[in-house]
């Protein structure tokens, strides 16, 4: 059976994100939706043959996926093998060879941040080392080495669960857009609370990234992915590279290097 199109699936807390890839591993399709974990294998079989018809794309051929969020991993393979004919290959530390996860328990590390191991191999170039930032539920920097060494890294939390946070202790705050404003002193509360949050945070994420620097033996170039990072784009001042598909096509170059 041919291996291609291929279907990347990476489930997230908050988003599952999916994308369909052609023979030369470029993502051809690329689709976000919102994760449910109540979803079952045929609920999750229709959400699947709908995108796929509303673009009009292939049916996928195979399928790889990582997820954080069980039981959904299992429920996506349970729905390819039914539905589509499809065994799906699901990441972890203990089936990728290849990969030296330099943390006390290698199994704990998460799927997605292998995903980012193989996404950010482009970045390296003359580095020896890549931090991805990946803003998600939460933020995530995943500290690489050359030769397919995770080296560990740090969590935080993430922006709009911070904002969250906020809000419900806060009754009287209002709701607002996570958007840069146009200078750091607030004139109003919705600026003031713009300003904390997205620049408080960009300032986090540099303060971090700098302390993570220091620790290396060489230098590292650092790269953001994941949707808050369009926010902090142009804000954060130790970020190299944008990438908003790196965790989805890491997961598809991971898939294609087995």
């Amino acid at each position: 059976m041919p291996a291609f199109p291929l279907l990347a699936v990476d489930i997230g807390n908050t988003s599952t994100v999916i994308g369909l890839a052609d023979e030369r591993l470029d993502l051809t399709h690329t689709w976000r939706i919102r994760t449910n974990r109540e979803h079952l294998p045929d609920d999750l079989a229709m959400r699947l043959h709908s995108l796929l018809a509303l673009t009009g794309a292939p049916t996928p051929r195979a399928a790889v996926l990582s997820s954080v969020a069980p039981p959904l991993g299992q429920n996506y393979v349970l729905a390819l093998r039914r539905h589509f004919a499809v065994e799906a290959f699901e990441v972890s530390a203990t089936n990728l060879p290849d990969v030296q996860v330099e943390l006390d328990v290698p199994d704990a590390v998460g799927a997605d941040r292998l995903c980012n191991l193989f996404g950010a191999e482009r970045y390296l170039n003359t580095h020896e080392y890549a931090v991805v930032v990946d803003f998600g539920t939460s933020t995530n920097f995943d500290v690489i080495g050359r030769g397919r060494r995770f080296l560990g890294g740090v969590l935080a939390t993430g922006a709009q669960v911070s904002a969250d946070a906020l809000f419900s202790r806060a009754a009287k705050l209002p709701r607002i857009t996570l958007q840069a404003p146009q200078s750091a002193i607030g004139t109003n509360t919705t600026h003031a609370l713009q300003s904390g949050l997205v620049f408080g945070y960009a300032e986090m994420v540099d303060g971090l990234l700098r302390r993570i620097r220091a620790e290396l033996p060489g230098p590292a170039v650092a790269i953001a992915t994941g949707g808050f990072s369009r926010t902090i784009e142009g804000i954060c001042r130790e970020i190299d590279h944008y990438d908003e598909t790196l965790t989805l096509r890491g997961l598809v170059e991971l898939w294609a290097s087995r």
